[in-house]
C-alpha cells in the first residue's frame, strides 16, 4: 500500500484502517520559502520523517497596507496570479517531485486571516465594528484572488488544501454576528470552490491566536477530514471520537503541539502517540493540533511516525 493509499482510505467506509497513518508540519527558515531551496527542504523533510502526506508550507504573505479609513479598505487591490507566482512555483516542483509518493496538499490560508495579514489585528475589528460593508468589499476582494490561485494550483496537479480558517474563536469581535456576516461567507466561497475541484482537503480549525468555545459553528465547513485542537475555552477539552462525530469526518491530530511532542524524551513521546490512537476514532490521521515550533527535533516527529505506523488497529 502506497502513503497516498494509506491516506485515501480513509475516506472509504467500506475498508478498515490497517495501520494509522501520521503527519506533522513545521515552518522553514527564510531561506527555504521560495523557489528550488523550498521544493528541497520540504522534500528532505518528507523523506526524514517519513511522513504520509506532503504539505507545502504558504510563505507568500500579503503586503502590509496601512488602513486608516472605510476608503481604503473598499480599496484592497485585487491579487492576480502574477502575485502568487512564487508560491505556485512551489507547488509545481513539489507536484513533479512528490506526487506519486504522496497526497500533496498546500496550506490554505483564509480570506478573513489574509485580510489581517495587510492591515493587522486592530485595523480589522475597527473596521468590523464601524463599517461592515467596507470590509466586506475588501474581504471580497481578496477571497476572488484566493479562489483564483487555488484553481492554478489544482491545475498544476496538487491534491487538496489544508484549509486554515479563524474569525470564530472565542471573543474575537465585540458583536458575534459579525463572524456570520464578514468571515464565514467568504470562507464558504474558498472552501466550497476547493471541495468541489480537489480530491483530498483537510479542514483546520485554527486557535493558534485564540481558543474556541464551541466547535460545532464549523461543522457545515467542506472538508475530507478535520483537523483541530482538543482545548476549548475554559479548559474544557473535547475527544478527538468526539470531533469525529460531530464533523463525520476523520479526524487529524491529537498531539499538542507545544508538548511531548515538540520537547518529550522518546519514552514520553511513544507513550504519548500510543495513548492518542487509543483515544482516537478508527479513521484517524496522528498529526499535532497545528504547526509545531519551528525549534522542534526532526527526530521527534520521526520518532511519532514511526510509532503511529508500528501500532496494529
Amino acid at each position: 500500500m502506497t502513503r497516498r493509499d494509506l491516506v485515501l482510505g480513509l475516506l472509504d467506509t467500506s475498508r478498515r484502517p490497517e495501520t494509522v497513518p501520521a503527519a506533522f508540519f513545521l515552518h522553514f527558515d527564510k531561506a527555504f520559502h521560495r523557489g528550488q531551496a523550498a521544493v528541497d527542504k520540504h522534500l528532505e523533510y518528507f523523506r526524514y520523517t517519513g511522513m504520509d502526506l506532503l504539505k507545502i508550507q504558504f510563505e507568500h504573505p500579503m503586503p502590509r497596507i496601512e488602513m486608516k479609513t472605510a476608503a481604503d479598505w473598499r480599496r484592497m487591490p485585487k491579487y492576480g496570479l502574477d502575485f502568487y507566482e512564487a508560491p505556485l512555483k512551489v507547488v509545481e516542483g513539489l507536484v513533479k517531485a512528490a506526487r506519486k509518493q504522496a497526497l500533496v496538499v498546500l496550506t490554505l490560508y483564509s480570506p478573513f486571516m489574509l485580510a489581517r495579514q495587510t492591515a493587522g489585528e486592530e485595523a480589522v475589528g475597527r473596521i468590523v465594528a464601524d463599517d461592515p460593508e467596507a470590509f466586506k468589499a475588501a474581504i471580497g476582494a481578496l477571497t476572488e484572488g484566493l479562489i483564483a490561485f487555488t484553481r492554478q494550483c489544482v491545475k498544476l496537479g496538487l491534491d487538496g488544501f489544508y484549509a486554515s480558517t479563524q474569525g470564530g474563536e472565542a471573543g474575537r469581535f465585540a458583536d458575534p454576528r459579525a463572524f456570520d456576516e464578514c468571515v464565514r461567507p467568504y470562507d464558504m466561497a474558498v472552501m466550497n470552490e476547493i471541495n468541489a475541484k480537489a480530491a483530498f482537503n483537510i479542514l483546520h480549525v485554527c486557535d493558534y491566536h485564540l481558543p474556541y468555545a464551541d466547535l460545532a459553528p464549523f461543522t457545515s465547513y467542506p472538508g475530507h477530514i478535520v483537523n483541530t485542537s482538543l482545548e476549548l475555552v475554559g479548559g474544557k477539552p473535547i475527544s478527538a471520537k468526539e470531533v469525529a462525530r460531530l464533523y463525520g469526518r476523520p479526524f487529524m491530530g491529537g498531539l499538542e503541539r507545544k508538548g511531548v511532542i515538540a520537547k518529550g524524551s522518546p519514552a514520553e513521546i511513544k507513550a504519548a502517540v500510543t495513548q492518542a490512537i487509543r483515544d482516537a476514532p478508527e479513521r484517524f490521521i496522528l498529526g499535532a493540533d497545528c504547526t509545531v515550533p519551528p525549534e522542534t527535533p526532526w527526530d521527534n516527529l520521526k520518532l511519532a511516525i514511526q510509532t503511529a505506523h508500528e501500532y496494529r488497529l
